[in-house]
């Protein structure tokens, strides 16, 4: 390959490395393979063929090996005495010679042949740079714009490439309009044939948690921990912090001298309430902490069967269940046990009271009306048939 020439391609080579965040030992490689290519596409093979490429200046050399015979049958893997001793008189049949071959001999199907191995190359390893770099924000909080929609689903420009955020991962009541500014949690990064394919969403819970790290340093440096997140996205999520620094309050910590840190996160969140309450280990505390903004009377938690029975006052029980069950079902998802809520009165006629005064103190354990809700928040008629079934045997 002329000088000229060379020098210029090289260039050219080494700026789309640059450019595109590309080995360029991938580069040499794939044009080593290209070069073969168009050797058995020019030939009909390629088995003999041979590529040096000086990696300081990019000059590069194609070889066939070929055997000095007396008569050539194969001209792509032999030559001719004669030829041969043209070249050097030292030559004898039976050696094995290198023959340079100049590119500018191949034909116009094989030199474009070796041309599309390069793209096709330069493009695979392309995707290959930009899956991994987005791989790693995987599970993290990115600021992104909208775009452009498709149909009820929407593109946000994430930098190099778009993420995809479908119907079913957006808040209801949240609009949004092109060249809109939004934050999304990156749930998932996937390779398909277009390239990297990016699954952003509004409403997953991380989303809460990742941007209390970006907004409450002590998360971000794990001196308070979230231990556990419910979210009904668009409208209330409930956290339980803890701290391991005695002399820092989590609750505190996270809410902010007059609520800064917190309200941030509220209007990012577009005005979704947030009730953050401290994590206990013992679960009649913690499930207590859970029903805030309720107070309670008393919690009876069994651990092992992951239920509760909780009491509250009777002008406390509609705030205690939420309005159509909300705050009980946050509550419920977020310590993991199944929460029997009674009034006062309703655990009175239910027989129950007295044993809840005589065995535990204000501070023990609580839950809902006669409404049921499991871990992940649903409602359960078992739950509740099994209870009346207790109850009509004792009568």
């Amino acid at each position: 390959m002329a000088a000229n020439n060379t020098n210029d391609f090289w260039e050219a080579l080494t700026d789309l490395a640059k450019e595109k965040n590309i080995s360029m030992d991938v580069l040499i490689e794939t044009i080593e393979n290209s070069l073969l290519i168009a050797c058995k596409n020019n030939y009909g093979k390629a088995d003999n063929a041979s590529v040096e490429i000086d990696k300081a200046t990019g000059e590069y050399h194609v070889y066939l090996s070929k055997t000095v015979v007396d008569e050539v049958m194969d001209p792509v893997e032999e030559i001719s005495l004669t030829d041969a001793q043209d070249i050097s008189g030292k030559h004898q049949v039976g050696d094995i010679i290198q023959i340079e071959v100049k590119s500018k001999d191949f034909g116009r199907i094989a030199a474009t042949a070796a041309k599309n191995t390069i793209t096709q190359k330069i493009r695979e390893e392309e995707r290959k740079v930009l899956y991994e770099e987005y791989y790693e924000l995987q599970h993290k909080v990115v600021t992104g714009v909208v775009t452009r929609f498709s149909g009820n689903n929407i593109h946000v420009n994430l930098g190099k490439l778009e993420g995809f955020l479908s119907e079913s991962e957006q808040v209801k009541g949240e609009y949004y309009k092109p060249q809109d500014r939004i934050k999304v949690y990156i749930v998932e990064v996937k390779t398909s044939n277009k390239g990297p394919r990016i699954l952003v969403s509004r409403t997953h819970p991380e989303l809460v948690k990742k941007l209390f790290e970006e907004e409450v340093s002590e998360v971000r440096d794990g001196i308070v921990e979230i231990k556990s997140i419910s979210r009904e996205a668009g409208s209330r999520t409930k956290i339980a912090v803890w701290s391991n620094d005695e002399d820092v309050d989590p609750v505190g910590a996270c809410v902010g001298q007059n609520g800064a840190r917190v309200n941030a996160i509220v209007n990012e969140l577009r005005g979704e309430k947030i009730d953050i309450v401290e994590w206990d280990e013992n679960p009649a505390y913690l499930i207590e902490n859970a029903l805030s903004p309720a107070k309670v009377v008393a919690v009876i938690a069994d651990a092992d069967e992951k239920t509760a029975r909780v009491v509250v006052p009777d002008y406390q029980l509609s705030l205690a269940i939420g309005k159509e069950g909300q705050n009980a079902r946050l509550a419920a998802r977020l310590t993991g046990f199944k929460i029997d809520i009674k009034s006062e009165t309703q655990a009175k006629e239910a027989g129950d009271f007295l044993d809840y005064e005589e065995d535990y103190d204000d501070e023990d354990e609580y839950y809902d009306d006669e409404e049921y809700y499991d871990e992940d928040g649903e409602y359960d008629e078992e739950y509740e048939e099994s209870e009346s079934e207790e109850s009509s045997e004792e009568e």
